[in-house]
């Protein structure tokens, strides 16, 4: 028989704990609402993809670019006025080929160079990607619609503490001659990501 004087606790949900912590550290003058407008206005408007397929057209018509791109991905983006966030102290640009598909993940949590491909996509911090595609890169792409023939190695590529990657696609053949303006409108994230191609 049930015991009428127990007392039913609730768990509150993620939302409303993560709502109660806010209000405190508000409370304390910490201006923790203004940090998160702050940090949700610059992952919707600052940190997009538009970012990286402006440095992937660029690479695409201009040679001298891409060479400095390939050399120090880093210093590279800053000369289009994309900054990094000071750990990210380098960004790797892995340039596939038609012989090459460079694919990134992380297999710790789900970092990216966010400031230039943007934040990363749920599937991309799913446990089952990020564990996957480094044992198993083949079957993963062709889950994802992009099935290579066999002629083509696969290079994964797992973030560090302090280096992040973009993948450098390939060109189109049909969109050679393009103007850069209009290659930035056919660049995707998935394609940075490397488990796409254009």
């Amino acid at each position: 028989m049930p015991d009428d004087n127990r007392v039913i606790q609730r768990t509150a949900s993620v939302e409303d704990r993560v709502d109660a912590i806010q209000a405190v550290l508000d409370e304390r003058g910490m201006k923790a609402t203004e940090a998160v407008e702050e940090l949700s206005r610059l992952a919707e408007d600052v940190w997009v993809p538009r970012n990286g397929a402006r440095v992937v057209a660029k690479a695409w018509v201009d040679p001298a670019f891409r060479k400095r791109l390939l050399a120090d991905g880093r210093a590279a983006v800053a000369e289009l006025g994309l900054p990094m966030p000071k750990h990210h102290r380098h960004l790797v640009v892995l340039e596939n080929t038609p012989t090459v598909q460079n694919v990134i993940c992380c297999t710790q949590c789900s970092c990216t160079a966010f400031t230039i491909i943007g934040l990363p996509p749920d599937w991309y911090k799913d446990f089952e990607y990020r564990s996957r595609v480094v044992r198993e890169s083949r079957t993963v792409l062709r889950e994802m619609g992009l099935d290579l023939p066999p002629e083509v190695e696969i290079r994964v590529w797992d973030t560090t503490a302090d280096t992040r990657y973009i993948v450098l696609p390939m060109q189109p053949p049909e969109t050679i001659g393009w103007p850069e303006e209009k290659l930035v409108d056919i660049v995707t994230r998935d394609s940075m990501i490397g488990v796409a191609r254009l």
